[in-house]
């Protein structure tokens, strides 16, 4: 009996009907009976009128299921392919926004990316960059192509027209098939310039080569004239053109049945590959495909009668696996339910705060306001004038109202100054409201923080938003790199000239020399393993640069790091090309 009650599912067990925080809505043993009736009669019912079934409409439905096969293939190499494009030119149209033309304009710099995005994505032959002429004026890779004119070539025509562009496969002066991939950076004052990268279309075909395709299945490329762009297996080299008719154009992936030369049936599935010139091309052998069927058919039908002595014993322990599991997936849910109603309740009180922060100020004004009427009311008298405890308590309350006053400002007003605009700004009141966003964490991790600031640094014009975000960037990363019992100074000077400099440090973990000359390349970052994306530095540089502003860093390895802003008094002026 003990045997038998271990054996026994748990919604048979469930004697209430109910388990958990809310109560059970589905009966499961009327399910377990429902699914043992219905899965007896729909399996042997099949069973009884096999061998009446019609051998066409067997073959009809192999052959059907070969189309859904082959689309369904079709469809994922179709998402692959704009994937692997798409992937491409969002890195360079990454790249390109993210940093000026006078600095992709240095080879070093240039390199330095294309290093990063090989080390990221990989296929990158070279990385080249053209002004608004046209002219390539920095060119990182393995051929000569400086100073190479491309204004006269449909690339740049089209990459100016529409902002992107995917050549065809062709040869070129590297003398080796591949398609290039450019970007459109558009700059102040109207001007722009173009981010163009090769990739081989072997790539292409390694890409292709993962799918695993039945029937002779050979699947590859083709632009919208019928001429192949990757190798195929029996269809031509690159270059040739196809012996069929190109597919008409669909947006979605579309299938049809034809005839080789040889007269034999076969299968074209197409897929046009959107924003590029490709076209997917999957062609099966229809004769290859329904092999299988044949030889197994005899089989099939020797397997479906032996299965009639075991079906029923099959069909109890896999409805009472099935339902149990079901069982077990809506206890679940209840929990899941139940966990919900309290996060909905965290976040109606987060909402609320919110409301509070607002309504707050208003009863705050008003004691603020009788409490210094109070205040002014017993220096006039002379008896209370003199009892220091009542002036003090007064004072207190005075000090309490302004200090709610002020939790409330910064919770309201940081978020308030976001938008990118030019305003009078005050620096040293920016670190201040930063720093007190990361005031608990500090307490809690028992970081101490020393702030020295000039009183003689002026306030002077500048973009709010972007000076949030550069100081909040470095000084969470220095938050990052220190363990508990951590020091941050912050140094807020001025030279009486026209700079003003911010100085963080911190005495965490440090980097090495070869981290320390990377940390601004994009997709560089030394906390990949923690979920750091190698972007925060990256962007807080080009924040700065955007500002007319400098950003050094000193470091040692596990001593601490030292990042300085210097910052213009008067905001950068756009600079034409």
């Amino acid at each position: 009996m003990k045997l038998l009650n271990q054996l026994k599912p748990a919604f048979l067990k469930d004697q209430h009907g109910h388990h958990g925080p809310l109560p059970q809505s589905i009966n499961f043993r009327r399910i377990w009976k429902l699914a043992l009736l219905l899965t007896s009669i729909v399996t042997l019912l099949p069973l009884i009128v096999i061998t009446s079934v019609d051998y066409q409409f067997t073959q009809k439905s192999i052959a059907s299921e070969n189309l859904l096969r082959t689309l369904r293939i079709g469809s994922n190499a179709k998402r692959a392919v704009s994937h692997f494009l798409h992937e491409r030119f969002a890195a360079l149209s990454l790249v390109a926004g993210s940093y000026s033309y006078d600095y992709l304009r240095q080879p070093e710099n240039l390199a330095a990316i294309l290093r990063n995005l090989n080390s990221s994505f990989g296929d990158f032959i070279d990385l080249g960059l053209l002004n608004r002429r046209g002219v390539q004026t920095s060119y990182i890779g393995p051929y000569q192509l400086s100073d190479k004119d491309y204004s006269s070539e449909e690339c740049f025509e089209e990459v100016t027209g529409q902002g992107y562009f995917v050549s065809e496969a062709f040869l070129g002066l590297r003398n080796i098939p591949h398609v290039v991939v450019s970007v459109r950076q558009s700059q102040s004052g109207g001007s722009f310039f173009v981010l163009r990268t090769a990739l081989e279309t072997n790539l292409f075909s390694t890409l292709l080569g993962s799918f695993e395709l039945d029937g002779r299945g050979d699947m590859f490329l083709i632009n919208r004239q019928g001429i192949i762009q990757t190798p195929t297996l029996y269809h031509g080299n690159v270059f040739d053109r196809v012996s069929f008719k190109v597919p008409e154009y669909s947006v979605h992936t579309e299938i049809a049945e034809a005839f080789n030369d040889a007269g034999e049936p076969i299968l074209i599935c197409s897929a046009y590959i959107p924003e590029s010139p490709f076209i997917l091309i999957i062609v099966k052998s229809k004769n290859e495909l329904m092999k299988p069927w044949r030889t197994a058919r005899l089989k099939l039908i020797g397997f479906l009668v032996a299965s009639i002595s075991i079906i029923l014993l099959a069909l109890l322990g896999f409805s009472t696996y099935m339902v149990n599991i079901m069982y077990r997936l809506d206890q679940r849910r209840l929990s899941i339910l139940h966990e919900m109603e309290y996060s909905n309740k965290l976040a109606s009180i987060g909402r609320l705060a919110a409301g509070v922060a607002h309504e707050i100020n208003n009863p705050l004004a008003i004691i603020n306001e009788k409490a210094g009427l109070i205040k002014d009311l017993f220096t006039y008298t002379k008896t209370y004038a003199e009892d220091s405890r009542i002036v003090g308590l007064v004072d207190s309350i005075l000090s309490s109202v302004e200090r709610c006053g002020t939790i409330t400002k910064r919770l309201l007003g940081f978020a308030r100054h976001m938008d990118s605009q030019i305003e009078s700004v005050n620096l040293g009141k920016i670190i201040n409201e930063v720093l007190g966003f990361l005031h608990k964490e500090a307490e809690f991790r028992a970081i101490t923080i020393e702030q020295k600031f000039d009183p003689a640094v002026p306030r002077f014009q500048s973009d709010r938003g972007k000076l949030q975000q550069i100081f909040l960037n470095i000084i969470n990363n220095a938050f990052a790199a220190m363990d508990v019992g951590g020091h941050l100074e912050v140094v807020l000077s001025y030279d009486r000239g026209e700079t003003v400099t911010a100085r963080i440090t911190d005495n965490g973990c440090g980097m090495t020399e070869s981290a320390l000359t990377r940390i601004y390349e994009p997709f560089y970052s030394t906390k990949t393993k923690a979920g750091g994306t190698g972007l925060g530095l990256s962007i807080t540089y080009g924040l700065v640069q955007e500002l007319g502003g400098k950003i050094q860093v000193t470091s040692k390895l596990g001593e601490g790091t030292s990042f300085t802003v210097s910052l213009p008094l008067q905001p950068q002026q756009p600079r034409e090309e």
